[in-house]
């Protein structure tokens, strides 16, 4: 099982694709660090994400229990703080990974997320962190018509830079406080996302083809299809807000809440009647979203059906003696 700690709502970004920043969560109302003691142990992945995580003057505290719950940690910022971050980095090492948000090259990155200079905080706090031996670091992009063009290139600086590099579209849930994004030229968002598959399906690293798959179904959801996999959040991945709460997801258009940790054990209310029902409603969910949170445990549970794609489009690349290929398009 998986996990997505909200830490907090607080956020010093303005972003345009989300309204987080103008709901914040306060201080008092925020869980405290102990309660991170009540999730299960032996997670295989634990995100931690805000807001601005950052913000959360205990995150070191937040950081020190989740570790021993989870094998793998990775936090979510704007990367804003760079030597809160740099801290952290230093005390964790390489227990720890950090994905930091850029949605674009400085003048898009700077306009969408509404922080002044920050492409040039996020790819300072990247570059110190890489000089510093951080393995699991890399960037994290949300596709927008104004920035799906920047996408390739931002692509191309991670990969020369031995990053990782993240992809999400625009969308809209009760979490961002958005019910009006929209894509105006879907079809060129999409050609963007096969491009980036194409261009990690090419490489030699098997954990990229997967990553190309992934894309793919990116192109899919922007063009109206239905995800290829089952989204069985709620049983394969849970989220934590900052006020307690036991979730599914935070795709939904109202928050689905299982229980809250506050006043009760995690196997009280993950294996209670709520959240019998809420997975119910998770069945019949008709809002298609493929997000990393409940696409990736879905690709690991059914890893034939990736694994074919990635086999029948590599065969394409080979026949095509790496000419570009038209890949099989994934969902429907």
């Amino acid at each position: 099982m998986e996990a997505c700690l909200i830490v907090t709502y607080r956020c010093n970004a303005k972003c345009h694709m989300c309204n987080t920043w103008q709901h914040p969560s306060t201080k008092d109302k925020e869980f405290a660090s102990e309660l991170v003691n009540k999730i299960p142990s032996g997670l295989k992945f634990i995100n931690i994400t805000g807001g601005e995580p950052f913000l959360r003057s205990d995150l070191d505290e937040i950081i020190g229990i989740a570790l021993k719950k989870t094998d793998r940690l990775v936090i979510s910022t704007n990367g804003y703080f760079t030597e809160k971050i740099i801290s952290l980095a230093k005390k964790y090492g390489n227990r720890i990974g950090i994905r930091i948000s850029i949605e674009g090259l400085p003048a898009a990155n700077d306009e969408l997320r509404g922080i002044k200079d920050g492409f040039d905080h996020g790819l300072r706090t990247l570059v110190t962190l890489h000089d510093m031996g951080i393995k699991d670091i890399g960037f994290g992009i949300t596709v927008s018509d104004r920035n799906a063009k920047d996408m390739i290139e931002l692509y191309r600086l991670a990969n020369a830079m031995g990053l990782e590099f993240a992809t999400a579209t625009t969308h809209n849930s009760y979490y961002f406080h958005k019910n009006d994004n929209v894509l105006e030229n879907p079809e060129m968002v999409a050609g963007e996302f096969e491009r980036i598959a194409g261009e990690l399906l090419q490489t030699n690293k098997p954990k990229n083809w997967f990553r190309a798959y992934f894309n793919m179904g990116l192109a899919n959801k922007v063009r109206g299809g239905k995800r290829p996999l089952p989204c069985e959040v709620g049983t394969d991945v849970f989220f934590l807000d900052p006020f307690g709460n036991v979730m599914p997801c935070n795709g939904s258009d109202e928050p689905m809440i299982m229980g809250n940790l506050n006043e009760q054990s995690f196997d009280e209310i993950w294996q209670g009647e709520r959240a019998e029902q809420i997975r119910k409603q998770v069945k019949t969910c008709s809002k298609q979203c493929w997000m990393i949170g409940s696409a990736s445990p879905a690709m690991k549970k059914r890893v034939a059906i990736p694994l074919k794609w990635v086999f029948k489009n590599k065969l394409r690349m080979i026949s095509n003696r790496g000419k570009d290929v038209c890949l099989e398009p994934v969902g429907n």
